[in-house]
């Protein structure tokens, strides 16, 4: 059942890129806060090994996560890796003593960042490696880093790069550097500022990843979300998941959990089927 809704979602594809729809996000897998190592070690471990017994084969990770605690458990439970797995981490952030994330995308810090993710993930090559942006949408903030992620592509140390956390004037500032193959934003049936985003993305070939699946909602927005899942049997994250895959055939999901029950809860939101009559209300939560 699960290998089959995996199959069923299908997969998105730029050049030797491909990556099935429903992947997994491992920042939940580090300890409260995303800090430190987790409370059930080895459940970690499990629930990496349940995700490519699934059939996924896009897992979307960070150094900065723990820090480098994600990344240690992905290599202990799954190297040797998968021939379809990819990898996909992201750089532009670092980690403070009081469990901050500032920005961290001086060339020196990227380079370092790109090298401590192939050593710990023990990879020779990144498959793909997303420049998140903190606190700042100008697309002259972004240009200079994306430049030294380009020249490390260059050098054979990654295969593809997208963005994170970016306005649409970032994505077509990091587009005039570099192919740009994956945008990672906070996007959801209610959070709908991306929509012409969303749109261009999937146009151009480019890959829509979004995050906090269900951050954001106001009660009244819940209201409706609730509603719709108990009319269709399931649960309010389903919904809010399988809306964004019939959003756009470009958008591709990293939910993250640290339970296989939830694992496999995620993935069954691509079978779940929205009628027209749950379209029109979900259509309308981000309006509302």
């Amino acid at each position: 059942m699960t290998l089959e809704t995996i199959t069923a979602a299908g997969t998105w594809k730029s050049g030797d890129l491909e990556l099935t729809r429903i992947g997994y996000g491992a920042m939940q897998l580090a300890g409260p806060g995303v800090w430190g190592p987790p409370p059930d070690r080895d459940g970690a471990l499990a629930v990496l090994r349940a995700v490519v017994a699934a059939g996924i084969t896009h897992l979307d990770t960070s150094d900065y996560y723990g820090p480098y605690v994600v990344n240690e458990l992905i290599r202990e439970a799954l190297h040797p890796y998968p021939a379809r797995l990819r990898i996909v981490t992201k750089v532009g952030a670092r980690r403070t003593a009081d469990r901050a994330w500032p920005a961290a995308v001086s060339a020196e810090e990227l380079v370092r960042a790109v090298h401590d993710n192939l050593e710990r993930l023990d990879l020779p090559v990144l498959d793909l490696v997303n420049l998140r942006m903190t606190g700042t949408r100008a697309a002259a903030d972004l240009a200079g880093p994306f430049r030294v992620l380009a020249e490390l592509r260059d050098q054979g140390l990654i295969r593809h790069l997208g963005v994170s956390n970016v306005s649409a004037e970032q994505v077509r500032a990091a587009q005039g550097i570099a192919p740009v193959s994956t945008v990672q934003n906070h996007y959801n049936v209610a959070s709908r500022a991306d929509d012409a985003l969303v749109d261009r993305c999937a146009e151009q070939g480019i890959a829509y990843v979004p995050f906090c699946p269900l951050g954001g909602l106001r009660p009244v927005q819940a209201e409706a979300l609730d509603a719709v899942a108990r009319e269709l049997g399931s649960t309010a994250r389903q919904v809010a998941l399988a809306w964004l895959l019939h959003r756009s055939p470009g958008i591709l999901l990293i939910p993250g959990t640290s339970s296989i029950a939830h694992l496999h809860e995620n993935i069954a939101a691509a079978a779940v089927t929205l009628p027209e009559s749950a379209l029109r209300v979900l259509d309308a939560i981000g309006g509302g």
